[in-house]
Formats: C-alpha cells, sequence, structure tokens
C-alpha cells in the first residue's frame, strides 16, 4: 500500500488538522486601532481589543472588523439655499472616528453612508437659515453648527465626528458678477477714504509745521530783542561810565589847575600875573567888541578904565621883568 495513501486515511492525521484549525478558528490578534466585534451564537458579546485575544470556536464568531483610527470622508458638491434665496453649490470634508464597534456594528448597517449623508442634509439646513453675506463671513459659526449637530445625532452609532470643514462656496454667475461689482465699488471706495485722509493727514502736518515754523521765529526775534536790549543796555551803561570818567577826570583836572592857580595867587608874584591876565582878557574883550561892531557905546569911564587896566598891565609887566633885568645885569 502507498504510503501517502495510508497517511491520508491514518485517524491521527485528521485530528491533527481538525485542532490546527480549530486554534486557528479560536486565537486572533487584533492590530493597533482595531476593534474585532465578537457574536456568541449570533448575539454580539463583545469587542476585541489590540493583542493575542482568544475566543471560543464555532461558539464565537468574529463578524466585522472596525477601523478605529480618525477618517475623513468627502462631502461632494450639492445645492443649498439661502434664507435670501440665492441657490449655492457647497462641498466639504468630514473627520471622523468610530469610538465604539459595537455600536458602529449593530446600531447602524453603513456608518460612513450614513454620516455623509447627515452631513449633507446638516450643512443644507445651516445655509438655509442664512443669508448669503452671512454665508461667505461666517464659515467657521456654519462649521461649528454642522459639528454640533452631528456630534449629537451619530452619538448613538458609536461614531465621534471631530471636524467639518467647507471646502467651497460658488453661487450663481450673475451673484458672482455682482458681488464683483461690489467690490470693485468697496475698494474705490476705500480708496478715495484713503486718499482723503491722506490729504487730511498732510494739510494737519503742514498747518502744524507752520505754526512750529512761526513760534519758532517768534522765539527766535523775542531773543534778538532780548539781546539787542542788552546790548544797548551794556552799550549805554559803558557810554555813560565813560562820561562819568571822564567829567571825574575833568573835575580833577579843573580842581587841580584851581589849586595850583590858588597856590600861586597866594604870593606876591602870583597876584600880579593873576592882575596881568585879567588885564589882558579885558583888553581882547574890548577888542573883540570893537571889531564885531563899528559903533561902542560906553557910558564915558569905559576909556578910563581900559586906560587904567593897559596902565596896570605894563606896570605889572615891568615889576616882572625888572627883576630878570637885574640878574642879566
Amino acid at each position: 500500500m502507498d504510503p501517502a495513501l495510508s497517511l491520508l486515511s491514518s485517524p491521527l492525521l485528521w485530528v491533527a488538522l481538525i485542532i490546527l484549525y480549530t486554534l486557528q478558528k479560536g486565537i486572533h490578534f487584533v492590530p493597533q486601532n482595531r476593534g474585532y466585534v465578537i457574536y456568541t451564537f449570533g448575539r454580539y458579546d463583545k469587542t476585541l481589543s489590540a493583542g493575542l485575544n482568544f475566543i471560543v470556536p464555532f461558539v464565537q464568531t468574529v463578524v466585522a472588523d472596525r477601523n478605529l483610527k480618525e477618517q475623513s470622508l468627502d462631502i461632494s458638491s450639492q445645492t443649498a439655499i439661502t434664507k435670501d434665496n440665492i441657490s449655492l453649490a457647497i462641498d466639504g470634508i468630514l473627520f471622523m472616528k468610530v469610538t465604539d464597534a459595537g455600536a458602529a456594528t449593530n446600531n447602524i448597517s453603513d456608518y460612513k453612508l450614513a454620516v455623509t449623508q447627515l452631513a449633507m442634509t446638516t450643512m443644507r439646513n445651516a445655509i438655509g437659515s442664512m443669508e448669503l453675506d452671512d454665508c461667505f463671513q461666517s464659515r467657521d459659526k456654519i462649521n461649528a453648527s454642522i459639528l454640533t449637530s452631528m456630534t449629537e445625532a451619530t452619538s448613538p452609532w458609536g461614531v465621534q465626528v471631530t471636524r467639518y470643514e467647507i471646502k467651497d462656496i460658488s453661487p450663481p454667475q450673475s451673484i458672482r458678477e455682482d458681488m464683483e461689482k461690489q467690490m470693485t465699488a468697496e475698494r474705490e471706495k476705500r480708496s478715495v477714504i484713503l486718499t482723503a485722509e491722506g490729504v487730511k493727514s498732510a494739510a494737519i502736518t503742514e498747518a502744524e509745521g507752520l505754526k512750529a515754523a512761526k513760534v519758532l521765529d517768534a522765539e527766535a526775534e523775542k531773543a534778538e530783542k532780548v539781546l539787542a536790549a542788552e546790548a544797548l543796555r551794556e552799550s549805554q551803561i559803558l557810554v555813560a561810565t565813560g562820561k562819568a570818567e571822564a567829567i571825574r577826570l575833568v573835575a580833577e583836572a579843573d580842581a587841580n589847575a584851581l589849586s595850583t592857580v590858588g597856590k600861586a595867587a597866594a604870593t606876591e608874584e602870583g597876584r600880579s600875573a593873576v592882575t596881568l591876565t585879567l588885564a589882558q582878557d579885558a583888553i581882547a574883550a574890548h577888542r573883540a567888541i570893537a571889531n564885531d561892531s563899528t559903533v561902542v557905546l560906553t557910558d564915558g569911564k569905559t576909556s578910563d578904565n581900559i586906560a587904567n587896566t593897559v596902565a596896570q598891565a605894563i606896570a605889572v609887566s615891568s615889576s616882572l621883568n625888572l627883576p630878570d633885568n637885574k640878574s642879566r645885569g
């Protein structure tokens, strides 16, 4: 008999194969971030977590393998009507993850399709409650509204929606043209406002500059006047001081002259000299009067006085010259 045929017909071989198959059915290595849903006799029993797990073969079976990582679902473009009856084409992206593999298997047939359909419906409802301008200006508000609504709805499914983002909002062509015109008008308005503000700012700056220049000129003129006044005062002080000094010097000179004359006049010769000087001054005065006028009015005694004065002058002169002549002899 052939050995191969005899081995296949051996009961031990079949027993070993059955044991290996049973072990293979009862031992499961669950990867990280995966969840195996276990049914026992067709009824949900538990969810196997990551690592080595054992189940009862033929009694317990793995009916679902759920991905527990965060997943992204693309929400295709759809039409939504705003509160002011404007039709918009909107698409988005949704991020979600399975938090309970058993609920995602038992409570919903296809959780991905259900979440996608719910996101589309919720997005249409959110857009319908807002006007066109709010839809463009309040994307964060729309995203938050959709996320809140979906979190409440998907909780029984064992699914958590972590984030929702609107990718694009496309209004009709006519609305886009109107929006472009409005934006152009707004830009022109801002440009005119900025130009006016620039002109105003320049005028204010120029006025302030002129004001500051006038203030500086006034201060400079005031300073010049103060300096000129001080210089004039100092000049006047110097002139007055000079005049006072000159008067003092003249007075001292006159005093010294008078003192000298007085000392000289105290002697006999000094008195004779004074008499001679007075006689000479009198003669000069009479001569000046005679030169200035062709007619001289006198009281009759003037000629006698003049003669006496001349005689005194000659006598004084002779007396002054006499000692000199004697000394020469």
